[in-house]
Formats: C-alpha cells, structure tokens, sequence
C-alpha cells in the first residue's frame, strides 16, 4: 500500500475507532513495509493488538497494538490536540 491509498482509504473512512483501530494499524504495517503484529509474532508474546498495560499513576488499562521495548500505543479517536495518555 502506497502513502497515497493509506490517505485515499482513510480519508473517507467513518467508522469508530474501536471498528477501524486494528485495519487502521495493519494498513499502516503495509505503507511501512513492516510485518504486521500476527506476522512477526504468531504467539503474542512480543508484538500483539490489545495488550494489558499498568496505567502511569496506577491502575489497569490496555495499548491497542504493543511491542516490547518499542510502544505501545492507544489510538483515540476524536482526542484533542496535545492531550495524551500513558501507559
């Protein structure tokens, strides 16, 4: 997938976030040429979608898409600009 189609797809795409975050990153995998999570990682145990995470400041929550020792990450939709969340 080229930069082009990723912005072509996702410009018209109206789905919430929860419907679209796992396409969204796997096409992201794609433009990057990078494997995708169940690619590089059939177990999960290093690279996987909804991974358990402690909160920073306590508590549990969840990265959509981890991978040890390099992100994890929460896609929120509709967030605003500069507010951020930490796992």
């Amino acid at each position: 997938m080229t930069v082009h189609e990723f912005i072509a797809k996702w410009r018209k795409v109206e789905l919430k976030e929860r419907s679209a975050a796992q396409e969204h990153f796997l096409d992201l995998c794609h433009v990057f040429d990078h494997p995708t999570p169940a690619a590089a990682d059939p177990t999960g145990e290093s690279f996987c979608f909804e991974k358990g995470a402690a909160k920073h400041g306590g508590g549990d929550g969840f990265a959509d898409v981890w991978k040890r020792g390099f992100f994890g990450w929460l896609g929120i939709q509709g967030q605003a600009q500069g507010s951020r969340h930490r796992l």
